[in-house]
């Protein structure tokens, strides 16, 4: 029997891979599950990395951790066969995996962008690596795990920002105040101002620096209410009733 007879290429669809790739599926729904439970805490207190980037994270180390349970069913089952006719000696899959993984990885570091307290690109970043977890996948010949992985992933990017949106979640704003020469604000009388207007300080999110007698003050506001309204024009005027306040810029912040 050769690699590429009708015997050996149904091997990838036999009964016994047909229930590993089942059983792999609800591993993965699994972790997808558990991923968005635990990335719709990191969402609603408005950190940049939410419910896609976690249950796309959970659903790729489950993939690849649950293939490694199963190293008979490799390559159709016959990965003997695939060694002797390309004169290998103990080849060690994991090992190619790790360095896959490892590598994918600092690609998808190379899409993360940080500026302020506004980072994008984590989901991207994840879905790359998932990608190499689907591929890997197709390595070994589990293709129904695989196709499982890839539309949990599509529909994980297309449809888990709506579900964050309609979740309660407390969002955040990125502040940068300037001040009017030789004017000194108030730490506690800024916080009771943001108070006023429905938001928090972020702990340890406040940089302050000067230049030629003028502060400038940047920090992150937290809105102290789930699913608050807010309006960036409206949030501006207040701003600009603080005492002291000669510039300002605001934006949405995923911290």
């Amino acid at each position: 029997m050769t690699l590429l007879s009708f015997e050996s290429l149904s091997a990838y669809w036999s009964a016994p891979i047909v229930e590993a790739n089942i059983i792999i599926f609800f591993n993965l729904l699994g972790a997808l599950l558990l991923g968005l439970v635990v990335g719709y805490e990191r969402s609603y207190h408005g950190r940049a990395a939410g419910m896609r980037t976690y249950s796309l994270v959970c659903l790729a180390s489950a993939a690849l951790t649950v293939i490694v349970g199963y190293p008979s069913l490799w390559f159709g089952g016959h990965a003997q066969v695939a060694v002797q006719t390309m004169v290998l000696s103990n080849p060690d899959v994991t090992r190619v995996i790790q360095g896959i993984v490892t590598g994918v990885g600092f690609l998808g570091a190379g899409v993360i962008i940080k500026e302020g307290f506004t980072i994008s690109g984590l989901t991207t970043a994840a879905s790359i690596w998932t990608a190499s977890a689907i591929g890997v996948l197709v390595g070994v010949g589990f293709y129904a795990a695989a196709i499982s992985l890839a539309v949990m992933s599509a529909l994980v990017m297309m449809w888990v920002s709506k579900l964050e949106m309609w979740l309660p979640s407390r969002h955040a704003i990125a502040i940068d105040l300037h001040f009017t020469q030789g004017f000194i604000p108030s730490e506690d009388e800024l916080n009771r101002a943001m108070q006023d207007i429905g938001y928090e300080i972020a702990k340890g999110s406040l940089v302050i620096d000067s230049h030629s007698g003028k502060q400038r003050w940047h920090f992150a506001a937290i809105a102290l209410l789930k699913n608050s309204n807010c309006s960036i024009p409206s949030l501006s005027q207040k701003l600009a009733a603080f005492n002291g306040v000669e510039d300002y810029q605001l934006a949405f912040a995923r911290n």
